[in-house]
């Protein structure tokens, strides 16, 4: 857990959630409307969730909800020509409730946390998918490390955007691998009230479901679901590590030359699906660590489901029901023969980036919609 800190007077906290959530509102003002409508719908109940703070389970106010969705659309109008403001932070080694306030770039992380993290807060700022800023302010749940990576754990979440993903690795040597909470509860909880209006108990989350106990109540299980979604978060992230210390930064500058939204989702699903298939896979499977895979599996789809079906076939081999599963000899050769190929689709990418720089975008897509890029 975090170590004892010195709190901020009420006012400088106050200061600093409204700087970062005018920048949360910016940042949905600008990206909200690359969501679908019914992601878009989604993402905004859950946001009037967290912002009323209403607990899992309530039943949300359908005209209240309404009238907050108006509310936050024409506040995102208003500042989404405005630019981020830079976040107002103690002096670095200053502990006491009125320490001296200076100004922050609001993407720059380190800086802020150096200020923040004796005060029992932790603040994060990135981009999603080399393109969407994220920005959140949190209290400190906990500080660790893993395999030589800075861990950092956000706990209740102060502001914050609608975009909110549970997990992100900085780009230094040393991490920090930074964790949030909240969002791995509620995806959880998005998950099982979807599951609650249409159940499927022979699914992956079905699968989830019965492990967990999410029927005897969700507030229970929710702390072996966050013990064991962390562990999940750390395992990928540290597969990120992995590939960014092999490729270094020509990842970057080839994902910079790609075309389409299209072309960098599809690179974001062939790195996903590699630091997985080289990380959190092997880990899960040789830890027999059952349920933590079917939640693995419950959210595979989309763009990694279509670029190999083979490794769904090869969980379901493994699952088998009623003791009549494989023991993951399936799946360890679907993982081996998926690191292969993976490993070689990158090699591709980037060494048709090198050849042909910044002019590669067009090659590069072709590249990612041949066949051959799928694992079949």
């Amino acid at each position: 857990m975090a170590a004892p800190t010195t709190p901020l007077s009420p006012a400088a906290r106050a200061r600093l959630v409204d700087a970062v959530q005018h920048n949360c509102d910016i940042a949905d003002a600008r990206h909200a409307s690359d969501l679908s409508l019914c992601n878009y719908l989604l993402q905004m109940r859950e946001f009037f969730r967290w912002e009323r703070g209403l607990p899992f389970g309530a039943t949300l106010p359908r005209e209240a909800l309404g009238a907050w969705i108006g509310e936050r659309e024409a506040r995102w109008q208003a500042c989404e020509a405005q630019e981020y403001r830079p976040l107002p932070v103690p002096a670095a080694g200053d502990r006491g409730r009125a320490a001296p306030v200076r100004a922050i770039d609001a993407f720059d992380a380190e800086a802020v946390n150096a200020a923040l993290l004796p005060h029992g807060l932790l603040y994060g700022a990135g981009l999603v998918g080399g393109m969407r800023p994220v920005f959140f302010v949190a209290e400190l749940h906990a500080l660790g490390a893993r395999a030589g990576l800075r861990v950092q754990q956000a706990g209740h979440e102060l502001a914050r955007g609608l975009a909110a993903p549970p997990a992100a690795l900085a780009s230094a040597a040393d991490g920090p691998i930074v964790l949030r909470r909240e969002s791995m509860a509620r995806y959880g909880w998005e998950r099982y009230e979807a599951f609650c209006l249409r159940p499927m108990p022979e699914s992956a989350f079905g699968a989830v479901v019965h492990a967990y106990g999410f029927e005897r109540g969700f507030e229970q299980a929710l702390p072996r679901w966050l013990a064991d979604q962390t562990e999940v978060a750390l395992l990928h992230e540290l597969g990120e590590h992995g590939i960014a210390r092999r490729v270094g930064g020509a990842w970057s500058a080839m994902r910079a030359a790609l075309p389409t939204r299209r072309a960098l989702l599809q690179a974001a699903a062939v790195r996903d699906q590699l630091a997985d298939l080289t990380s959190t896979l092997p880990a899960l499977l040789a830890g027999s660590a059952d349920a933590s895979l079917h939640a693995w599996f419950a959210a595979y789809d989309g763009l990694r489901e279509a670029s190999f079906p083979r490794l769904l076939e090869a969980y379901r081999a493994w699952h088998g029901g009623e003791g009549s599963g494989d023991g993951g000899r399936a799946m360890r050769d679907a993982i081996a023969r998926g690191t292969a190929h993976f490993e070689a689709l990158v090699q591709r990418l980037l060494a048709c980036h090198g050849a042909e720089g910044a002019t590669a975008g067009a090659a590069l897509a072709a590249l990612l919609d041949r066949a051959d890029a799928v694992c079949a």
